[in-house]
């Protein structure tokens, strides 16, 4: 079969689906992508792709115009690549895929990561993104959910059919290149929490800083870590200036991004994600807890999945960088060892229900159907 896998960046689907490309083509399947040129196209192509087709379009962008040179740049792409079905990913490129797939009768599996910038309000934004998701992927061949309260919230509001959705573990983590056991290494002299994000508002980064500086005044040994790129493109970027004045102040110390990013939370104590932002389940806790860190993640929908509470980390109350700073103190005044197992309870959680190779499954039975 001949499968597009697309996605609002090259990026994304470079990261978070190479090992699902592999399966596929290992199975004697043609994989092709669609997403905007960035800077991994030309590494989709050494993992196997056969093509990869361009995209021009604004991940973000709202203009009616603009937005309808974007449909029909879907449109002559999917008639010319003619695939057999199409894995979709990231809010807008669901909507946009499902709607130009649909018209010309090409199935489509959508996989709802989280509801994106259109559900952060409840204006009129949301009320044109429900609308779209109505029109849109209503049709889909399967709607795959990272959570089941965006998948009872998609059939409730009868954005979806029930036979048609399914419940799958996030993106999953592959738990052979995300491996470190802890025991072997020892206890360091000062404490470091690391977050791992696009710098967005929505992903907590105000609140993680705020807690910094509660934690900090108390426990001088410890560091605050900041791992990913400023989203430039997001309306809710994190500025450049207010990240300097964080650093320059001793609060933060940021890392960027890297293609490495095992090597950071080799170095790191806990993972820390207070985000807000209507995610799907959250990749890099995955990652973390695959690597044996604790966790320490808001009760927050997608987020509170990766998290069994006082076991492999901690849930915090959302929007507060208070009970953020409580539950970090908590991990603090926890002795190494505690910490240890907290993380090795983490790394079985990983394997038990997060397995990469689970979500590989789920597809590959879905091109039986």
């Amino acid at each position: 079969m001949k499968i597009l896998i697309t996605a609002n960046t090259s990026w994304y689907i470079f990261n978070f689906r190479s090992n699902l490309i592999t399966a596929l083509i290992n199975q004697g399947h043609i994989v092709e992508t669609l997403a905007p040129v960035d800077s991994y196209t030309e590494r989709l192509v050494k993992v196997g792709v056969a093509q990869h087709h361009f995209l021009k379009m604004d991940k973000s962008g709202t203009n009616p115009i603009k937005e309808l040179f974007v449909l029909f740049r879907f449109f002559r792409i999917l008639l010319k690549s003619k695939p057999d079905i199409i894995f979709s990913y990231t809010p807008k490129v669901n909507i946009y895929v499902s709607l130009i797939a649909r018209f010309l009768q090409i199935p489509v599996a959508v996989n709802v990561s989280g509801l994106g910038i259109g559900f952060s309000s409840n204006g009129f934004l949301k009320k044109i993104t429900v609308l779209l998701y109505h029109l849109s992927i209503k049709k889909a061949f399967k709607v795959f959910f990272q959570n089941s309260d965006d998948q009872a919230f998609f059939i409730e509001q009868g954005l979806v059919k029930a036979k048609n959705s399914e419940l799958i573990p996030g993106s999953g983590v592959d738990l052979i290149k995300f491996n470190c056991d802890r025991a072997s290494t020892c206890k360091k002299e000062k404490t470091v929490f690391l977050l791992v994000a696009r710098l967005i508002w929505g992903k907590g980064i105000k609140e993680y800083v705020e807690a910094a500086r509660i934690i900090k005044s108390k426990y001088p040994h410890t560091e605050f870590q900041i791992a990913g790129f400023i989203d430039y493109e997001n309306p809710s970027a994190v500025p450049e200036s207010e990240l300097n004045q964080w650093i320059a102040e001793g609060i933060i110390k940021y890392l960027g991004s890297t293609d490495d990013i095992k090597s950071f939370y080799l170095d790191a104590d806990c993972a820390v994600l207070p985000s807000f932002y209507r995610e799907g389940i959250p990749r890099t806790l995955l990652e973390a807890a695959a690597m044996s860190l604790p966790v320490i993640t808001t009760d927050n929908v997608g987020c509170r999945n990766t998290v069994d509470h006082g076991k492999t980390g901690f849930l915090c109350m959302v929007k507060d960088a208070a009970d953020l700073a409580k539950k970090m103190e908590s991990f603090l005044n926890m002795s190494y060892e505690q910490q240890v197992e907290m993380g090795k309870a983490g790394r079985k959680k990983m394997q038990q229900e997060f397995d990469e190779k689970i979500v590989i499954s789920k597809y590959l039975a879905l091109l039986e159907q």
